[in-house]
């Protein structure tokens, strides 16, 4: 098994009312989607571990959002920070934090879903598609510029999770 890592330390702060540390699988890479995200056309992908890899240092820093209904993405309505992001076998797994003080309806909305109904969907600038007229299309090379978390079943890759942990 390879491992690809990417993170940024941010201190430690004993009972931080501001952070809520959490963790999500992000999508899977090497795999097709289970439906067609927003912007690709009707077009399922599939994000190639090479890409990913490559892509890491775009993602560490950027900003996690929300849609009221946790059915999508709303870049304006950003909620936390992505501090970590590692490939581990098939699976883009990201850990950051919430700001819970902030947005205390947020935090309570995701903790009153049912355990593993949370997932997580990338936010993409600059993917460079193999082929625009197959099926699915192969992402090749990507910039990341955010993620959102929304219900699983929205998704457009279901084997994403999120969770918050309480520290």
């Amino acid at each position: 098994m390879r491992l690809e890592a990417m993170a940024v330390e941010i201190p430690h702060v004993d009972k931080h009312p501001n952070r809520v540390p959490f963790e999500g699988v992000l999508t899977v890479v090497n795999a097709a989607s289970d439906r067609a995200p927003a912007g690709a056309r009707g077009h399922r992908v599939m994000l190639t571990k090479d890409a990913t890899e490559k892509g890491l240092a775009s993602l560490v820093g950027m900003a996690v959002d929300y849609r009221p209904g946790w059915d999508g993405h709303d870049a304006r309505r950003k909620i936390g920070l992505l501090t970590e992001a590692n490939v581990i076998g098939q699976r883009l797994m990201v850990r950051g934090y919430l700001y819970a003080r902030d947005f205390p309806e947020v935090a309570e909305a995701i903790a009153a879903q049912a355990p593993g109904a949370m997932g997580m969907s990338y936010e993409l600038a600059d993917a460079h598609v193999e082929d625009m007229r197959a099926e699915v299309w192969k992402l090749t090379r990507v910039t990341f510029t955010g993620a959102a978390i929304l219900l699983r079943d929205k998704a457009a890759y279901r084997a994403t999770s999120f969770r918050m942990r309480r520290s």
